[in-house]
């Protein structure tokens, strides 16, 4: 299978997350063309910060393989690591980084740090960025414009939403404001 081809399996997880009322970000690990890990944004489902899609794909291919050196894989993701996850990146020897979006507030692997070719780490990846670039991107903008549009309409029924409220969303997963 193509990069993109891969990228699209990414793309149904990330789905999966904002189905939940989660950043819609998927993650696969790929060893030998198959799929051995998924992954997907699970941060508020879990009460937990860092279930990022690719920290869950990763403790998922960890245990598959009985072994925390995920040698010889690829990690194919829709939005480029942050630097929690791009730490992990190293620390597991994945051998190779697909992305889709950049992330220019937070991505660690290109566009604000660069952690996945650190020279002076004992590992680097080989990186590939903007895979379906344009698609994960829009995924990610149309995530954030309906819950500002949501967000906004609680404010005009005089709710006012903090930073750590929870509502229901009409998939039944949690919204967070």
């Amino acid at each position: 299978m193509t990069d993109e081809q891969w990228m699209r399996h990414a793309m149904l997880l990330a789905q999966r997350a904002e189905q939940l009322g989660e950043v819609p970000v998927g993650a696969i690990l790929v060893k030998d063309q198959q799929i051995i890990a998924e992954g997907w944004n699970q941060m508020i489902s879990l009460n937990d910060p860092s279930a990022h899609a690719e920290m869950l794909a990763i403790r998922q291919a960890g245990q598959k393989l009985a072994n925390y050196r995920l040698l010889d894989c690829t990690l194919y993701v829709t939005l480029e690591p942050c630097s929690m996850c791009a730490g992990v990146l190293v620390h597991s020897r994945i051998a190779r980084l697909v992305f889709g979006a950049s992330d220019y507030k937070t991505g660690a692997a290109g566009s604000v740090l660069d952690l996945v070719r650190y020279p002076q780490f004992n590992h680097q990846l080989d990186v590939t960025s903007g895979v379906l670039a344009e698609e994960c991107a829009a995924m990610l903008s149309a995530f954030f414009q309906r819950r500002r549009a949501e967000k906004k309409q609680l404010k005009q029924q005089g709710i006012q939403p903090d930073a750590e409220s929870k509502l229901k969303n009409t998939d039944g997963g949690d919204v967070l404001f």
